[in-house]
């Protein structure tokens, strides 16, 4: 099979993609002029998934933070550790897992080829025992209690707690140090059968990469998968939040706060929202919250929040989709009653043009300044092949939608009704 090629005229750009024989998904962007590459490999598959179903054994459960464990074990071999490959070689490599997936990267300068085919070798050669998994256990319930005592991280997950009734978004990413007990090499080998099947993956890298050579170490490494049966449960998720507001005492100087609007419109469904409607999201959270939105100085003004740490995200997944403001406030409530407040207004104003205008113009900027990062090409490679949406369609359509197109998604996406706030305040 040949490379398929991928080509924005709007941006003079263009990157290819293969369906491999094997069954992975290949994105490969290479840069003219550039030093260093980036690679990742990854797997749809994420803290979200301690329950699927298989074609063999129908409905299994897993302990929570299974997804986790098995990425910090996938490091060791028989041979070692990939970790000790790397440093010969002189690359900076890495992982992580996130709700929805599971990720394996490096970046060079030099020895590519090498790099490239270390990391092929050891996520597709999984080897755990009972003495490799009992050695991480203390290690990972280490990180729990270091994330358990992370103001930052609890207010956070307070807040998904108090969002979310049966998504498995409240489940800690790392699980529990009573789940993580149970956790043994059956249950790493069943969730890496179950998952790490090169048709549920994808392969991105972007720099200075020629296709072919690149294309012949992929060969080279990679094994043929059966097709891919596991399927992801997304359950049902009523549209009310849980709690309305949350409170959670922490040795810390200034409270912190974190305020999120729940969108309802998922309904157990895996689906994943349009390009269309990612881009009028952020069209919409750059208007209202950003340094130059009248709701970030308005808060300025009534001395709320500081410059330093107030904030806002997107976060969407199959199955949910959520807006969080965060930062820190002696206020936290009055912040969050000021938010909404501004928000119930433009549902009756909209947004008006002049500040669409600005919003839209920043927006695109930002999404073309992207292009020159090659960890961001390939890291947006990656999150948009797992949620099949296309990084050209995603910014042509930064200058196709309409200021009516921002204020309707305005009107779904931000529902008082759905939102709720979490506090972390010092002790008294």
């Amino acid at each position: 099979m040949k490379l398929k090629e991928i080509t924005s005229n709007r941006l003079n750009e263009k990157y290819y993609y293969m369906k491999h024989p094997s069954g992975l998904n290949i994105y490969l962007y290479p840069k003219q002029g550039y030093k260093s590459s980036y690679a990742i490999f990854g797997t749809n598959y994420g803290s979200i998934d301690a329950k699927f179903e298989t074609k063999d054994k129908g409905i299994v459960e897993v302990p929570e933070g299974i997804a986790h464990y098995l990425e910090h074990k996938l490091f060791e071999s028989e041979k070692g550790n990939a970790f000790e490959l790397y440093a010969k070689t002189g690359t900076s490599a890495n992982a992580y897992t996130s709700f929805d997936k599971t990720a394996y990267l490096f970046s060079c300068s030099e020895n590519f080829d090498e790099s490239l085919g270390i990391l092929l070798d050891f996520v597709q050669t999984p080897y755990f025992t009972e003495e490799n998994v009992e050695k991480e256990r203390g290690i990972i319930a280490q990180e729990i209690k270091m994330y358990d005592d992370n103001p930052d991280w609890r207010v956070f997950f307070n807040l998904l707690c108090a969002m979310y009734k049966n998504h498995p978004v409240r489940l800690d990413i790392a699980g529990t140090v009573e789940s993580i007990s149970k956790i043994t090499p059956e249950y790493l080998y069943e969730c890496y059968r179950a998952f790490y099947n090169l048709n549920n993956m994808s392969l991105c890298i972007s720099g200075n990469i020629d296709n072919d050579s690149t294309l012949s170490i992929i060969d080279k490494h990679v094994k043929y998968s059966e097709p891919f049966s596991t399927k992801r449960i997304v359950p049902d998720e009523p549209a009310d939040v849980v709690d309305k507001n949350v409170t959670q005492v922490f040795d810390i100087a200034s409270p912190m706060f974190q305020l999120g609007f729940k969108e309802s419109r998922h309904g157990g469904k895996e689906e994943r929202i349009s390009e269309k409607d990612m881009v009028c999201t952020e069209i919409i959270l750059k208007s209202i919250a950003s340094k130059a939105s009248p709701i970030y100085n308005k808060l300025l003004d009534l001395n709320l929040i500081n410059t330093a740490s107030f904030d806002y995200e997107y976060m969407e997944m199959p199955g949910m989709s959520c807006a969080i403001f965060s930062g820190e406030s002696n206020n936290p409530e009055k912040t969050a009653e000021v938010i909404k407040n501004e928000i119930e207004k433009l549902h009756s104003t909209g947004i008006d043009e002049e500040t669409f205008d600005w919003a839209r113009r920043a927006v695109y900027g930002e999404n073309i300044g992207g292009l020159n990062s090659i960890r961001g090409i390939a890291n947006n490679l990656l999150d948009f092949s797992f949620s099949g949406r296309n990084l050209f369609k995603y910014i042509d359509s930064i200058s196709q939608v309409t200021l009516g197109d921002v204020n309707e998604r305005l009107k779904s996406q931000f529902n008082n009704d759905y939102s709720a706030l979490s506090v972390v305040k010092p002790r008294e």
